[in-house]
């Protein structure tokens, strides 16, 4: 059985170890591949895996031996779902190997903006402390988190964690979705009054026609005056020249992301250089731990499949 990793590079740089999948077949390893190269490299595969590389309809119909796909991802869109579905290839995911890691950023992105740890450090390496006059300064404006509500879009289980965290710190939680359901930690709300509501609004919906852009010029208006707004889910979710817009005048008081629409921005990216403005490079899912556990359920997954029991199929 020929397996083929596609773009392997981001879930190991080399400090973890494929062993495991390489007993289950012929392992063909690549860091990455870019467009060009797909077919040519795929076009033996029985089992391809892959993160992002776009599986359309004109590449999966150029791989007649595909029997498989498996995702080093949560998310799917990449794939052409309904044309797997066609030809019987099961396309499965890795759910729930992040959520520890995810949450932990998302707080960390609350915790930047309210307390501004790493421009003050940034400010006392500059020498600002030891010019200054005073025993202490501050070089922004510091928030206590407890007593504050945050608003929760979307409540699966990331969202929960962050939830109960929020908890730990004092705060108050409401949440929408789709699917009301009671935890006896968060409040389930209508959006609109989750906007009202909230002085942090934390984004953990899944990416689709409904989300797109969700949080644009209106949906902003509706919120507090010195709303933090937080982004761990996916760039798109946010329209970014309204989020721009929002950090210009100062209705969004700081906007903490892991995602942008497009991965890696360009260079005119409407949020690059906005005030209290902080950006990770798509790195909540990447603790060593997190990537362990993907790779790990990336191999019980081939192995399920190859025992012809299929596990975390998507559709």
């Amino acid at each position: 059985m020929k397996i083929v990793i596609l773009d392997g590079y981001t879930t190991d740089e080399g400090e973890l170890s494929w062993g495991e999948l390489d007993k289950l077949g012929e392992l063909h390893y690549y860091e990455r591949t870019p467009a060009e190269k797909v077919v040519e490299r795929a076009k033996d595969a029985e089992i391809l895996i892959s993160n992002k590389i776009i599986l359309s309809k004109e590449v999966l119909l150029q791989l007649d031996k595909l029997k498989y796909i498996g995702l080093l991802s949560t998310g799917f869109n990449v794939v052409d779902l309904d044309y797997a579905r066609q030809r019987g290839i099961p396309v499965c995911n890795i759910p729930n190997y992040s959520t520890k890691s995810v949450a932990q950023l998302t707080i960390a992105l609350l915790l930047e903006i309210a307390m501004g740890v790493g421009k003050h450090s940034k400010s006392v390496q500059n020498g600002e402390w030891s010019a200054c006059k005073d025993f202490c300064y501050r070089a922004q404006d510091i928030t206590e988190l407890d007593g504050k509500t945050i608003g929760l879009i979307g409540y699966g289980a990331i969202a929960q964690e962050v939830a109960e965290i929020a908890k730990a710190l004092g705060m108050k939680a409401l949440a929408y979705r789709r699917t009301p359901c009671e935890d006896g930690i968060a409040q389930m709300v209508g959006l609109d009054d989750l906007y009202k509501r909230s002085d942090v609004i934390s984004l953990h919906c899944p990416m689709n026609s409904q989300s797109n852009k969700m949080i644009d010029e209106s949906a902003i208006s509706k919120m507090k005056d010195g709303v933090i707004i937080l982004n761990t889910a996916r760039g798109g979710i946010v329209d970014e020249v309204s989020v721009r817009r929002g950090l210009d005048s100062g209705k969004i008081a700081g906007y903490g992301a892991d995602v942008l629409s497009v991965e890696p921005p360009t260079k005119d990216n409407a949020l690059i250089g906005a005030p209290n403005c902080y950006i990770t490079p798509h790195i909540a899912w990447a603790s060593r731990e997190a990537r362990s556990r993907l790779m790990s359920i990336a191999v019980d997954n081939v192995r399920a499949f190859l025992n012809g029991n299929i596990k975390n199929c998507v559709y």
